[in-house]
């Protein structure tokens, strides 16, 4: 099992599309975002704000990049290859979930560097060891959506929607502009989506305040209906490959 998780990760990581939209973009875009046209006050608020924004966007994408790439290893008879190997199909959507969490890392951790060396973000020991776990375990929704569409659709499609689904999650979510900002219907929207409640979690530590209850519950249900179209999605393909 260990050895599978390495060999998934490093072909993760090997992968340009990975590095560019999974560490390079959230990376330059928060930079971009936080040091052009905001001063004073104003800087340091967003410097914390769009850190966990940004952070959040490049996990959500490294995410669906390595669904991606389940799609891919359908196409190529990879997956039809591993159920000729001793690990069982659980333990197989398992590993591809834990290299989902370990590639979503270096979004998160990239960013927050960048936030704390480059844009003087000063957060206390407990808000950077709440902000950061929260990041990083809140990808998970995302990971097994990602991997739903691999294992529904050709790499191809899958490419598509991942996209579609990335950026679409990233402006309705409030991840590239505040939804105060946004209509009233469009902002009773977002509060709904999983991205908003992905972020609003550890933005609200970032800012000293308690994460809400009533978010986090939505975050966990579209946990709950990812997790059983992601285990839909891997039954079928068995059925197909």
């Amino acid at each position: 099992m260990f050895s599978y998780i390495r060999l998934e990760v490093v072909r993760v990581l090997r992968d340009p599309a990975y590095v560019i939209m999974g560490f390079v973009m959230p990376v330059a875009m928060y930079l971009l975002f936080t040091n052009l046209g905001v001063t004073g006050a104003d800087r340091v608020s967003a410097a914390v704000y769009v850190m966990v924004s940004m952070a959040a966007f490049g996990a959500i994408g490294s995410a669906f990049n390595n669904g991606t790439g389940v799609a891919e290893d359908r196409t190529a008879g990879w997956l039809r290859l591993l159920r000729t190997t001793p690990l069982t199909p659980a333990r197989v959507v398992a590993g591809k979930a834990i290299t989902g969490m370990l590639v979503v890392l270096p979004a998160i951790c990239g960013v927050s560097l960048a936030g704390a060396l480059l844009n003087g973000v000063h957060l206390r020991a407990w808000q950077w060891a709440s902000i950061v776990p929260l990041l990083w375990v809140g990808s998970l929704p995302f990971i097994l959506l990602a991997l739903a569409f691999g294992y529904l659709f050709s790499g191809q499609t899958a490419t598509v929607l991942n996209i579609a689904a990335n950026l679409g999650l990233a402006v309705v979510g409030g991840l590239w502009m505040p939804v105060e900002g946004f209509p009233g219907w469009m902002r009773t929207l977002s509060g709904w989506t999983p991205s908003f409640g992905y972020a609003d979690l550890p933005r609200r530590v970032a800012f000293g305040q308690a994460p809400d209850a009533g978010t986090a519950l939505i975050l966990a249900g579209w946990l709950v209906v990812f997790g059983a179209l992601a285990v839909y999605a891997y039954r079928r393909a068995g059925r197909l490959t």
